[in-house]
């Protein structure tokens, strides 16, 4: 009989199991998906104040006097836009313009970068790194890479009310940190990155620190009153806001044109890999393309694989589907032809045998005004 892997854990696993979390595996990782309910967490988040573990998530630094350039090769968007302190949503493409990772890049240094990557993808991310690093035969000295990962800790401060519980850790840091802006500080002892970005559509803070540092910030911000928020809630925070999902809505087949993410690929770069398919497909366009959806009705909740029908033909299957708790309706996102999304409001999706309708909506399915950017 094959020995079962074990499931990797956070810093925060036993701080989970205190506070009575459901923990499920998520990726290899064994993480909460909820603590008092999925709905509760949900409307903390976006009404008040909910925190995240996402420590699973991985970081590579990329450092030296080629680093910009070489990742201005690597990633789909321009990194030469970036000044110290700032950063970007970018996409890691394969040569044929599928999508190897989606991820934020962050200029941390004059001549040095930090990648935060999905958790499911630290091993291929790294892999497809050094092999594109290694094309270049750049010298050691001139360019490195370093795998952080397991070195590293994260928590996610997120909702309205994240500006004031930060300030109350950081006097004066959320003045200092703008959106998609990131600091470096000092708390409980230890050298915190504070970024301004989330997974949620509502203001908030990512906090990367060494990994024994983890649950001293954690606790730090429980005594502030933030709720704790499990996988179920970020699910449906970032559903509501179409916010794409490794594994989901991107993956090595499928590209950041086809998902509508077109303007993070920086086309007039002279350079990157996977630049001449995307091209080909931004200016002939491509087979697919994602769309968002919402129930007219109360339905059972729609879910990833799960038919989207346009007429009496299957057009595509869900990549995403959930119940929204904002909008108390199933909502998602799926692929279909641009000529079917073009040409057709009125959708099905079956659910459990039945067909139930729908109707394409724009992007992002939940807004608040001003609606939130990736």
């Amino acid at each position: 009989m094959a020995q079962e892997t074990a499931l990797k854990r956070t810093p925060l696993y036993q701080r989970h199991r205190a506070l009575g979390a459901r923990l499920v595996d998520f990726g290899g990782w064994e993480m909460p998906v909820q603590y008092e309910g999925i709905v509760a967490e949900h409307k903390a988040v976006r009404g008040d104040c909910g925190m995240f573990d996402i420590s699973h998530m991985g970081e590579a630094r990329v450092s030296g006097p080629q680093a910009l350039a070489f990742l201005n090769q690597l990633l789909t968007n321009d990194l030469a836009r970036l000044g110290v302190g700032q950063g970007q949503y970018n996409l890691m493409c394969n040569d044929r313009g599928g999508t190897v990772d989606d991820l934020y890049a962050y200029r941390v240094a004059e001549q040095a970068y930090l990648l935060v990557i999905n958790a499911s993808r630290i091993e291929a991310d790294v892999e497809h790194i050094n092999r594109i690093a290694a094309l270049w035969a750049i010298q050691r000295s001139e360019l490195l890479i370093e795998n952080i990962s397991s070195q590293t800790g994260a928590i996610a401060v997120q909702g309205p009310r994240s500006a004031a519980v930060m300030d109350k850790l950081l006097p004066g840091v959320s003045a200092e940190v703008p959106r998609n802006r990131i600091a470096k500080r000092n708390l409980a002892g230890a050298e915190v990155f504070v970024a301004r970005t989330g997974y949620t559509g509502e203001d908030g803070f990512e906090l990367l620190m060494p990994a024994e540092a983890t649950p001293t910030v954690w606790d730090l911000s429980l005594e502030q009153g933030v709720k704790p928020c499990g996988l179920g809630a970020r699910d449906t925070l970032r559903t509501e806001m179409c916010y794409p999902l490794y594994g989901h809505e991107l993956d090595e087949d499928t590209s950041p044109i086809e998902a509508g993410l077109a303007k993070f690929v920086a086309l007039e770069k002279p350079a990157f890999v996977g630049k001449e398919h995307l091209q080909r497909q931004k200016l002939s366009g491509s087979s697919k393309t994602l769309v968002a959806f919402r129930m007219n009705e109360r339905s059972a909740p729609p879910r990833p694989h799960y038919p989207i029908l346009i007429g009496s033909q299957v057009a595509g299957e869900v990549t995403s589907g959930t119940m929204s708790p904002s909008l108390g309706v199933g909502i998602g996102m799926g692929y279909v032809s641009p000529a079917q999304a073009a040409q057709s409001q009125a959708l099905e999706i079956e659910i459990r045998g039945r067909r139930w309708p729908a109707r394409i909506v724009t992007k992002p399915i939940y807004r608040r005004s001003p609606p939130k950017e990736l």
